[in-house]
C-alpha cells in the first residue's frame, strides 16, 4: 500500500510562512510528477504548485512569486514553502504524487489526506 502523509499546516497570520511536507511511504518502485492541491470551502480543489521527478516546477497564478515547491527523491518527500500568505490562501492543502508501485506497473495517482492551512488577518 502507498500512504502520503503531509505535515507543515497551521494557522499562521497574514504576512507569515509556513512549509508543507508530504512523505510517500510503502511499496514504491518510482515516483513521477508530484504536486500540491488546494481546497478552500465551497470551491473546487485547484492545483497549487507541481514539480516533475526533474525538477521542472510549475505554479498557479495566485502563488506564483510567493512559493517554492521542491522534492527530495530519496526521501520521496515533496515540499511547499509558502511566504507572503494571505487570507485568501486559507485551504485544506493535498499531496499528489503519480506512482509507479513495480517495475511493470503503470502510474497510479494518489493522494494525502490533507493538511489545514488558516491564515488570519
Amino acid at each position: 500500500q502507498v500512504q502520503l502523509v503531509e505535515s507543515g499546516g497551521g494557522l499562521v497570520q497574514a504576512g507569515g510562512s509556513l512549509r508543507l511536507s508530504c512523505a510517500a511511504s510503502g511499496i514504491i518502485f518510482l515516483i513521477d510528477d508530484m504536486a500540491w492541491y488546494r481546497q478552500a470551502p465551497g470551491k473546487q480543489r485547484e492545483l497549487v504548485a507541481a514539480i516533475t521527478r526533474g525538477g521542472t516546477t510549475n505554479y498557479a497564478d495566485s502563488v506564483k512569486g510567493r512559493s517554492t515547491i521542491s522534492r527530495d527523491n530519496a526521501k520521496r518527500t515533496v515540499y511547499l514553502q509558502m511566504n507572503s500568505l494571505k487570507p485568501e490562501d486559507t485551504a485544506v492543502y493535498y499531496c499528489n504524487a503519480d506512482i509507479r508501485t513495480t517495475y511493470i506497473s503503470g502510474t497510479k495517482s494518489y493522494w494525502g489526506q490533507g493538511t489545514q492551512v488558516t491564515v488570519s488577518s
